[in-house]
């Protein structure tokens, strides 16, 4: 691939047709994750009134978008999958969507006071994902919040299933991801991992990591 193309290689699936096919199944399976729903009270606790908060890979709206819009802060959500952005605009009117890869959004110095990144990266390679993670950095102001979600296992290029579709996963293991985290310029305040199993019928257990940091 050339610099600035972000197609998956042949054979890979396209991340934004696996999220497609999910649609609004992506939410009824993760809607019971208690760890989710904790680092978005964390996240409010630190918030000023009327901050504005980007979500990426926002998905459906929920719970994210629709938690921290309801609260009333600006929320932008960038997601690739058409669906997803169709969905979360309609049930989450108070929140503004983008259908969009974030690696090619351009992102303002400190333009953020939070920055919500729930496992949205999954699907890129490690170096995008490194170099991703740098420039949400950047975009959050001194002082703003980031919480990252990631499914921490050692893997690179993995062909999986994911619900029923095919994916292919590069991931890091815990402590490499929360180093990783650091290495962007993060103070982690807080690592978490806990086991969820989504509520669908082809779901397995999966491990999650739930890192809570800020920017210095």
């Amino acid at each position: 691939m050339t610099e600035g193309d972000h197609r998956p290689p042949a054979g890979a699936p396209d991340a934004a047709a696996v999220f497609d096919a999910l649609g609004s199944a992506y939410e009824r399976a993760f809607a019971g994750s208690a760890a989710h729903r904790a680092s978005l009270d964390w996240l409010l606790e630190r918030l000023e009134p009327g901050s504005s908060v980007l979500d990426v890979g926002s998905g459906t709206g929920r719970p994210t978008a629709e938690t921290l819009a309801g609260a009333g802060h600006r929320v932008l959500g960038v997601d690739v999958s058409p669906v997803m952005v169709e969905l979360a605009t309609r049930q989450v009117p108070d929140a503004a969507f983008r259908c969009a890869d974030i690696r090619e959004v351009p992102l303002a110095e400190g333009s953020y006071d939070a920055v919500c990144v729930y496992f949205s990266l999954l699907q890129m390679t490690r170096d995008e994902q490194s170099g991703l993670l740098e420039r949400l950095v950047r975009a959050l102001r001194p002082g703003g919040h980031m919480v990252l979600a990631t499914v921490p296992v050692d893997v690179e290029g993995v062909d999986a299933v994911f619900m029923g579709r095919p994916v292919r996963v590069t991931s890091f293991a815990a402590e490499d991801f929360t180093a990783l985290a650091a290495g962007a310029g993060l103070t982690v305040l807080r690592a978490e991992e806990s086991l969820f199993t989504p509520a669908h019928p082809e779901a397995v257990p999966e491990p999650h990591l739930f890192v809570y940091a800020r920017r210095d």
